[in-house]
């Protein structure tokens, strides 16, 4: 009678592999859905409804008024950009941003709101001060809470708001000259009828 020894198998090479490969494909699929796509194309859930309910306090050291929902429902429309000083893109677009508030065709359509965005007074004050101040009202949101109501991804932001406190339209990202013609005019004439 023989005996064998049965010799325990070795996994297949590939197989050690399988992990690195898994990790590139999940590598790729995050970077694709970060990168890759229209950030500006983001969906959100208020879009048509109401906007939520706040009441930020003003800048402290300007003459500049706090801004609450009652604000964004005064029988015009609204843009309310979400910025912070900390942030590069919410300096490339400020150029835009005092555009507006100069410009009579948007002037005359639009009052434009600041929603300061988990950043020091301080620092906010310093980046008004260095461009301009753009904003009829600047509300303090230094927990970013109303940010998160408003459903924020992430700074810059501009939101529509339709003369009846209804959040028209979200733009994602830094205003540009083409963005600001193309995009928000239409999105503007669009939520005063």
């Amino acid at each position: 009678m023989s005996t064998t020894t049965q010799v325990p198998r070795r996994p297949a090479r590939w197989l050690l592999f399988l992990p690195i490969v898994a990790f590139l494909a999940l590598a790729a699929l995050f970077f694709l859905r970060l990168y890759a796509g229209d950030a500006s194309l983001l969906p959100s859930a208020l879009i048509g409804r109401p906007v939520p309910h706040f009441n930020l306090p003003p800048l402290p050291g300007t003459q500049t008024p706090g801004l609450s929902d009652a604000d964004l429902r005064q029988g015009r429309v609204s843009l309310v950009n979400v910025f912070a000083s900390w942030c590069v893109p919410c300096h490339a677009e400020h150029p835009v941003l005092m555009e507006i508030a100069r410009d009579p065709q948007f002037r005359d359509r639009v009052v434009l709101f600041g929603l300061a965005y988990k950043d020091e007074p301080e620092n906010t004050r310093r980046f008004l001060g260095q461009g301009g101040n753009p904003f009829a009202r600047i509300g303090v949101d230094a927990s970013g809470r109303t940010g998160i109501d408003f459903g924020v991804y992430g700074v810059p932001e501009t939101y529509v708001i339709r003369a009846d406190g209804t959040i028209a339209y979200r733009f994602v990202g830094p205003l540009s000259e083409e963005a600001l013609r193309q995009v928000l005019l239409p999105q503007i004439i669009a939520g005063s009828h």
